[in-house]
């Protein structure tokens, strides 16, 4: 009876690393350590009573390359790339679902806030996708780009209470990673705070009429 040959361990290492669904070799020898970074809520706002009791901010949806906790670079419109050596501290999604309930459930215009209904439903969801969540990369230089689109649903009915479109850059001074993240820490509380500032419209409140509980965070 004859048995298979073989295979040299280096070319065995080799014939792993191109099937499909396994990664390159430096995969094999484990992921590198990354430094890891959180973003931060704006201002905190204090605001009158809204007329929605429950909101429910649903995990926002998001293509495969930004549902992730790596922090994307884009060098050309159709390139995708990641810095080497830092990521975010949870997936891009989960960021933002958390910064938006920490952030409108500071108003105190709600009942409840949360990523899900205390009961079967709640009164309000957002539901949300992000388009852009990345470093732009140009000519012109260096520049954090963050977009949104959100509507707000109203869990009985299936009705449509608002659509909004939120975008927010902030430029960077470098390609570092200690250049990148405070631009991005910037950007990221001038979407949230557009988000805020909209949904407390949708539900019944003037921003003009919310007053600041703590100062604006200082950047690193």
């Amino acid at each position: 009876m004859r048995f298979p040959m073989r295979l040299p361990t280096a070319l065995l290492i080799v014939t792993i690393a191109t099937l499909p669904g396994c990664g390159a070799l430096s995969a094999l020898q484990g992921e590198p350590e990354r430094d890891l970074f959180e973003l931060r809520a704006p201002v905190a706002l204090s605001c009158p009573r809204s007329r929605i009791g429950e909101l429910v901010i649903e995990p926002p949806k998001t293509r495969g390359t930004l549902d992730s906790n790596r922090i994307m670079i884009r060098p050309s419109a159709l390139q995708t790339q990641y810095l080497p050596d830092a990521e975010w501290g949870d997936t891009v999604p989960a960021t933002l679902q958390r910064l938006l309930v920490e952030t409108l459930s500071a108003t105190g215009s709600f009942d409840q806030v949360g990523r899900a209904p205390l009961g079967l439903s709640g009164d309000v969801a957002m539901i949300s996708e992000i388009r852009d969540f990345n470093v732009e990369l140009s000519a012109d230089g260096t520049l954090i780009r963050l977009s949104v689109q959100a509507q707000l649903v109203d869990e009985m009915d299936a009705r449509i209470i608002a659509r909004g479109d939120f975008a927010a850059t902030a430029p960077a001074s470098g390609t570092r990673t200690a250049e990148l993240i405070p631009a991005f820490d910037a950007a990221t509380r001038e979407l949230v705070g557009q988000m805020t500032a909209w949904t407390l419209t949708a539900a019944g409140v003037n921003p003009d009429m919310c007053r600041q509980t703590r100062s604006a965070p200082v950047p690193d």
